[in-house]
């Protein structure tokens, strides 16, 4: 396993495991306690997902230190403000059995995520939160949001994978010193993404499969994977990528594959807007 330092020092790994869609909890414990058997290290999951209890019990089972683990989870929009924020940290904190969290993200830039980004900054001060960062905040977003705080997002965590690169973003992040994460590192499964033709004789090159290429490319460009299963071979699969690089010409041949938009979701979307505002988590 390989690391990132961010942009407070804190180390990070280049890939973890993400629980998103896994709302059932003795799946969603099973999955976290064979992913960090596995080899997994960082765990990501959010209030919104609706298992952070689940992701909690398999730490507490797993053997591995805490020190030795990287923790993250997500404020929902429900409660991005000032104090709505300072009660869902407690609140993750709590459903995580944790003293404190390595990473705490806004998981979307839509309602009052300033004011939630004042209680982020303070719990960071109290140490109750090694790192903080966003979800979804887009070149434009993100640099007036940089502007306009005291402590910079040390992540950003963005749908990134073959078919979507999101350049522009990626310069903005790394203007600002900020980590890009990638959410979807599969593309959800679309556009045959495990057997598209250029991925899959790219990896047939290098003894891998296409979604292993597909991760290798996002870490080679210094993009944080987080990628998501239930089933133990694809989890050590996923894994198993350190052994390998891709060479420029092979990089190149993925980048064509970029359709310079997603598929998946649309923050410029009223509607899909009006949805986030309307998805409660709690009372």
């Amino acid at each position: 396993m390989e690391y990132v330092t961010l942009n407070n020092g804190v180390k990070m790994p280049l890939e973890g495991f993400g629980v998103f869609q896994v709302p059932d909890p003795i799946q969603c414990e099973k999955a976290v306690r064979d992913a960090i058997d596995v080899g997994y290290r960082l765990i990501d999951t959010a209030a919104a997902y609706m298992n952070e209890r689940a992701v909690g019990a398999a730490i507490a089972k797993c053997g591995i230190p805490r020190k030795d683990l990287f923790i993250t989870t997500k404020l929902w929009v429900q409660d991005a403000s000032y104090e709505g924020a300072k009660r869902a940290i407690q609140t993750s904190l709590d459903n995580l059995g944790l003293d404190y969290l390595d990473l705490y993200l806004i998981h979307q830039p839509v309602k009052d995520y300033m004011g939630a980004w004042r209680a982020m900054e303070e719990a960071y001060r109290d140490g109750k939160l090694r790192a903080i960062g966003v979800s979804n905040f887009h070149a434009a977003r993100l640099l007036d949001f940089c502007e306009s705080v005291e402590v910079k997002p040390a992540v950003d965590q963005v749908e990134l994978h073959p078919f979507f690169h999101q350049k522009e973003t990626l310069k903005t992040m790394s203007d600002y010193g900020v980590i890009p994460q990638a959410w979807g590192p599969f593309a959800e499964g679309q556009f045959g993404i495990f057997t598209n033709p250029i991925l899959t004789e790219i990896g047939r090159t290098h003894g891998k499969t296409a979604a292993q290429v597909a991760l290798s490319w996002n870490i080679q460009r210094g993009v944080v994977v987080i990628p998501k299963s239930v089933h133990r071979d694809r989890m050590e699969q996923n894994f198993d990528i350190w052994d390998f690089s891709l060479t420029k010409e092979e990089m190149a041949q993925i980048d064509a594959l970029d359709m310079g938009h997603s598929s998946i979701v649309d923050h410029s979307n009223p509607e899909f807007i009006k949805m986030l505002h309307s998805l409660k988590i709690h009372p």
